[in-house]
């Protein structure tokens, strides 16, 4: 990946603390992050009040998570092409504000859920071109020192947005509606967006744009092709991308498999969030290792070290019996997914050209969709069969032939690269 470099006064966190675009830019993520969160548990709770078919009644909160999740498979990639099109700033901007726009219909439309299922579908494609654009404009507003840093810092508050965001979501919105019942949840997160959307407009970036591209008749197919083959010609960042894949694919059935573990380790079934809070806070103190003293570090291996370490903690955890074991083991499998998810992260954003960064990260958004929404369909009904041993012993096998293949076929081009 990134030699290892000599610490300079122009890295670490005390850099980005004095970058403003960058902490405008950060500051905005979080907000958004955080109203992604407030959104989905405000849109379970509003439910209710809404006119349900009886034959949708008891799945109906299924059926909402089916109209988050199916924009980021069918559009992710797509979105990268309007991406790379116009400036990152504008897109990240506009999109804040027509999510909140859309937030602000649902009090006045009627309080149907096929309505409510429209909203949600339309919020979470916008968000597909949301994601590239954010993460195209990293490397606009940080200097190319300080990129591991930066990454590892978003990386940590993506990871504590999930927790601390459906943590405090259920109070403000009790909070908001003891005040005024009528379209105060609606108001506060539509405000959210709105309040990222000014801070975004703040982020000073300098980025090329190709004006000629705006006259040009899109072909998202023709469009879509080129991204691809230049994926596939680019094994450095095609490597990269299925690592993260690979990773994601992990982190997303580590809830489902919490649950079984909780047996295991002396929890009841609804307590399986300690498990995967303790993976949370390993992933966030690895990020933290990272962006300190990252420059130190020489991060041609940390990916093989990642994969290595979590497929030992995934083979433990057929023998563990005691809970703080149990922590233990999920907090070192966080750890490992720092070290795999940062240093790629990174990798990718230094290794795009500025002109293909949106196709770029909109094809791992999707690879990465993909890679989340799997596990969460087959790794239930795989341990419901098989067993929770089998599954764990499987997916050890699997990360470590993943982690194994991945390094070995990228590293003397990384090492040629670099």
């Amino acid at each position: 990946m990134i030699p290892a470099k000599t610490p300079t006064e122009a890295s670490g966190f005390k850099a980005l603390l004095k970058n403003r675009p960058f902490l405008f830019l950060w500051t905005g993520q979080v907000l958004s992050q955080v109203a992604d969160k407030v959104l989905i548990v405000m849109s379970i709770a509003l439910l209710t009040s809404y006119n349900i078919p009886v034959k949708y009644a008891a799945s109906s909160s299924s059926y909402l998570m089916v109209a988050t999740t199916i924009p980021a498979i069918l559009f992710g990639a797509a979105a990268g092409i309007f991406v790379d099109r116009y400036p990152k700033k504008k897109v990240m901007v506009v999109s804040d504000i027509i999510r909140g726009g859309l937030i602000l219909l649902l009090p006045i439309l009627p309080k149907e859920f096929i309505v409510l299922l429209i909203i949600t579908f339309a919020i979470s494609t916008i968000t597909q071109a949301f994601a590239p654009a954010e993460q195209s404009a990293i490397p606009l507003v940080v200097k190319p020192e300080n990129l591991l840093t930066a990454n590892a810092l978003f990386t940590t508050t993506q990871v504590a947005s999930i927790v601390v965001g459906f943590a405090i979501a259920e109070p403000i919105l009790t909070a908001v509606t003891s005040i005024s019942k009528s379209g105060s949840q609606e108001i506060l997160v539509a405000s959210l967006y709105f309040v990222a959307a000014g801070l975004g407009q703040l982020v000073r970036v300098e980025e090329t744009i190709d004006r000629s591209k705006h006259t040009r008749k899109i072909n998202p197919w023709n469009e879509l092709k080129v991204g691809f083959e230049y994926l596939r010609s680019n094994k450095i960042l095609l490597n990269a991308m299925l690592q993260l894949a690979v990773l994601f694919s992990t982190i997303a059935a580590l809830p489902i498999l919490s649950i079984k573990l909780t047996a295991e380790v002396g929890l009841k079934p609804e307590q399986f969030g300690f498990l995967v809070a303790a993976m949370g806070i390993g992933l966030v103190f690895g990020s933290g290792i990272l962006g300190h003293w990252g420059s130190r570090i020489q991060q041609k291996s940390l990916p093989l070290i990642g994969f290595i370490g979590m497929s030992i903690v995934l083979a433990i955890f057929t023998f563990v019996n005691n809970l703080w074991v149990g922590l233990f083991c999920a907090g070192i499998l966080g750890l490992g997914a720092s070290l795999i998810a940062v240093p790629m992260q990174t990798l990718i954003q230094e290794k795009t050209p500025e002109s293909m960064r949106g196709k770029v990260f909109g094809f791992q958004n999707n690879a990465v969709n993909i890679a989340l929404s799997v596990p969460l369909v087959i790794t239930g009904p795989l341990t419901d069969r098989f067993g929770l041993q089998p599954i764990l012993w499987g997916m050890s096998i699997i990360v470590t032939i993943a982690g194994i293949w991945t390094w070995n076929s990228t590293r003397h081009v990384l090492e040629d690269a670099l």
